[in-house]
């Protein structure tokens, strides 16, 4: 089990209780009574601690190591019904982006997603969740295949952000994200968005632009990430914590901006303290999105979704 920082007094709780229990264990002492305290004060450290997160510390919850990455959400959702399809047909398999069809229940879907590694290697050979511009350009051929078959979308976001390489520019990383946003406005079927984890910049945006945008509790969707900010701003690294303030990131802030239609609630210390409560809620929140976009005809669709897009950032004094 790994902690962040501000985990520490729960890690102290958790080591008392486990060697308070090891005591009650080998010994013919009665420690049931000091193991029933120290379970109440953890219980009661970790909602005090998880209830009164800064934007910070969201930011590193989504950053957690053994958090769920897209594949992870796909299996679960699919039940094994997933096939994956590679390749944009121009120039080259993108690691970082993956997508493929799969059921949940009975309705077909087209999962596409940026996938991260779970150790060193893992993570080399994703590209650390950042795609390429044929990664951008397999997402839109595949979302233009769902469009040609009526299938609906779901993008599930996770990325610190596009690939800023050299050679991603020189093959067109601006043009290919551009593209994807142009498509998706116009595309003929519902698109559903889930951001699972970070979401920057353009790197987000190129398979960002939904008829409904889910957003999980401890997760964050920005132009910029808090480091960076922090950098520019301060020109050190050291301030990313009033970065994180100022951007406005969290869920709360994008749903009270009206740029996410619905917070998807964690449970207790993130998405990975119960991988199966976090996978049913995401199915439930998709299928009743689905249930409402369906209802609609591809026309009043796309008007629907590029209204909703114009209106954002419009305000009056």
């Amino acid at each position: 089990m790994e902690y962040l920082e501000f985990e520490l007094p729960i890690k102290e709780l958790e080591d008392q209780l486990q060697k308070c229990q090891v005591i009650g264990k080998e010994s013919d002492v009665d420690v049931s009574e000091t193991c029933t305290q120290i379970q109440k004060k953890l219980e009661d450290t970790k909602k005090d601690i998880y209830k009164n997160l800064t934007p910070w510390q969201r930011v590193q919850l989504s950053r957690h190591p053994n958090r769920p990455y897209t594949l992870d959400y796909i299996n679960a959702l699919t039940k094994g019904t997933f096939l994956e399809l590679h390749g944009d047909r121009g120039y080259k398999d993108d690691k970082a982006m993956i997508g493929g069809l799969g059921k949940i229940g009975h309705q077909s879907f087209m999962f596409i997603g940026q996938q991260k590694g779970y150790n060193t290697k893992t993570r080399q050979y994703r590209n650390f969740g950042m795609a390429n511009p044929e990664g951008y350009r397999k997402a839109l051929r595949l979302m233009k295949s769902a469009e040609k078959f009526g299938i609906p979308v779901v993008t599930l976001i996770d990325t610190p952000g596009a690939y800023p390489g050299l050679e991603a520019e020189e093959r067109g990383q601006g043009e290919a994200i551009a593209r994807n946003i142009l498509e998706m406005t116009r595309l003929k079927v519902p698109i559903i968005t889930v951001i699972i984890g970070e979401g920057a910049s353009g790197g987000a945006l190129g398979i960002g632009v939904g008829d409904r945008v889910l957003m999980l509790e401890n997760t964050w969707y920005s132009v910029i990430s808090p480091e960076s900010c922090s950098s520019i701003l301060w020109r050190s690294w050291e301030y990313k914590e009033q970065a994180a303030e100022a951007l406005k990131l969290t869920a709360k802030d994008m749903k009270r901006m009206k740029l996410v239609d619905q917070i998807v609630k964690e449970p207790l210390g993130g998405a990975h303290k119960d991988r199966e409560k976090t996978y049913a809620a995401i199915e439930t929140a998709i299928l009743k999105s689905f249930d409402e976009l369906n209802a609609l005809s591809s026309n009043a669709l796309v008007e629907q979704r590029m209204d909703k897009y114009a209106q954002m950032g419009v305000y009056k004094d």
